[in-house]
């Protein structure tokens, strides 16, 4: 599972940097999250994202500050519930092409779909040249009584919050 983990910044990495102004807000509180990447047998844990209006739109603008030196493209696309997002981002000599199709309401359940494909930098064992993964992801409720906006949990119960990242300095994360 561990060649999945380093790709999955890989996969995303054209994408998010073009959300941060486009995405509609997700609805606060209690959010999962599933992925899936097409021709892997192995399910990846779901995640747990407690959120408020500020926290959403922080976990939206990660990976924001890629700005036209890293990509050479960047166009999203809002028709009604639906995002379309393509994008072309270089970083550290590997280029990676997204296309990205979100479909939901942002206060009940929405799907993410990406293709990427990577081309260049260093080799990276198991970590496919062309990927295809989906993100389910549904409102499970108010945050629970131990959560914070921020949190996410992992699926082994091990909870990071982003604000406490970003107060570290944690790359990509905004103070």
């Amino acid at each position: 599972m561990r060649p999945i983990r380093a790709a999955l910044p890989l996969l995303l990495i054209c994408v998010t940097p073009a959300f941060a102004a486009e995405m509609p807000a997700r609805k606060a509180g209690l959010w999962e999250m599933k992925m899936t990447v097409e021709g892997r047998g192995i399910a990846m844990p779901a995640i747990q994202q407690c959120i408020d209006a500020a926290t959403d739109k922080q976990m939206n603008t990660l990976g924001a500050s890629m700005g036209p030196q890293q990509c050479s493209k960047k166009d999203v696309q809002v028709s009604g519930s639906t995002v379309t997002v393509d994008a072309v981002c270089s970083v550290g000599g590997m280029t990676a092409t997204s296309h990205a199709f979100i479909t939901g309401d942002f206060n009940s359940a929405y799907v993410v779909k990406v293709n990427s494909t990577r081309a260049g930098g260093p080799a990276a064992p198991g970590v496919p040249a062309e990927a295809n993964m989906t993100i389910e992801a549904k409102w499970l409720g108010p945050c629970k009584a131990d959560q914070r906006p921020g949190d996410m949990i992992m699926a082994n119960g091990m909870k990071v919050n982003i604000n406490d990242l970003a107060k570290m300095g944690a790359p990509g994360m905004s103070k």
